[in-house]
C-alpha cells in the first residue's frame, strides 16, 4: 500500500509513469541499502574490478609483493574466477603455508573448480592451523558441501561449528539453509529462531551490520 501510493504521489508530481517507476525503484533501493541490505551494492563490483586493475599493475613492477599476490586472488575469488585465483595461490603456498587465511582460500578455489580431494585437504589445514578462521566460516562450507550426499560429515561439520558460539545472523542462516537442505525442517527452523534471537541482543550499531541476515532468517522460519 506504501508503495503504491508513493507511485500516485510521483505520477501525480512528474505526470510521466514511468519516470515515476524509476524514481520509486532509486528510492526503494537507497532505503534498503541504508537500513536493511538485502539489495547488492551497484558500486562494489566497479571499486573490486578497479582494485583488481590496480594490483596486477602493482605485482607487474613488484612481482614478489606475496600480499598483494594474495589480496588480487581473493578478490578473484569474490568474483567467482577460482580457476584464476588458482594460478596466484598455488605458488605461493611455500612463502604462506602457516596462514589459514592462504589455506582457506586454496580451498574455496580447488572445491570450485571441480577438485574435492584438494579442496576438502586444503581447508581442513586451514582449520587445522586456526579453527576460528574466518569466524568460523570453513566448517560452514564443508557442511554445505557434504549435505549434498553425506549427511554424517555435513552434521558434524556443523555440530563443530557450533562449538565456537559465533553470534554471526549469516552464519545462523547458513546453518539453517544447510539443515534445511538436509531435510531437517524442524532443526532449520530452530536455528533460525536462535538466530533472531541473537539478533534481538545486538547493539545498534551491530544490527545495521547484520540486519539483511536477519530478514532472512524471519522469511526462513516464517515458512518452516
Amino acid at each position: 500500500m506504501l508503495k503504491f501510493s508513493l507511485f500516485v504521489f510521483l505520477f501525480w508530481l512528474i505526470g510521466n509513469p514511468f519516470i515515476a517507476i524509476l524514481i520509486m525503484l532509486i528510492l526503494l533501493y537507497v532505503l534498503d541499502r541504508r537500513f536493511v541490505g538485502l539489495t547488492p551494492s551497484v558500486f562494489k563490483p566497479f571499486k573490486r574490478m578497479s582494485r583488481i586493475r590496480k594490483l596486477r599493475q602493482h605485482i607487474n613492477l613488484s612481482p614478489n609483493d606475496v600480499s598483494s599476490k594474495h589480496e588480487l586472488a581473493r578478490l578473484l575469488i569474490e568474483r567467482k574466477k577460482y580457476s584464476e585465483a588458482l594460478r596466484w595461490l598455488v605458488p605461493m603456498q611455500h612463502m604462506l603455508e602457516d596462514s589459514a587465511e592462504y589455506w582457506d582460500d586454496l580451498g574455496i578455489s580447488h572445491l570450485n573448480s571441480g577438485d574435492e580431494e584438494k579442496g576438502v585437504a586444503s581447508t581442513l589445514r586451514a582449520l587445522e592451523i586456526n579453527p576460528r578462521v574466518k569466524y568460523g566460516a570453513p566448517y560452514l562450507r564443508l557442511a554445505a558441501h557434504f549435505a549434498k550426499g553425506q549427511t554424517d560429515q555435513a552434521l558434524a561439520y556443523l555440530q563443530a561449528f557450533q562449538e565456537i558460539n559465533s553470534s554471526s545472523c549469516e552464519a545462523y542462516d547458513q546453518q539453517a539453509a544447510i539443515y534445511k537442505k538436509l531435510g531437517n525442517a524442524q532443526e532449520a527452523r530452530r536455528w533460525a529462531e536462535e538466530g533472531l534471537r541473537i539478533f534481538r541482543m545486538l547493539p545498534r550499531y551491530k544490527k545495521r551490520q547484520e540486519r539483511k541476515w536477519a530478514v532472512r532468517l524471519f522469511f526462513k522460519k516464517l515458512m518452516g
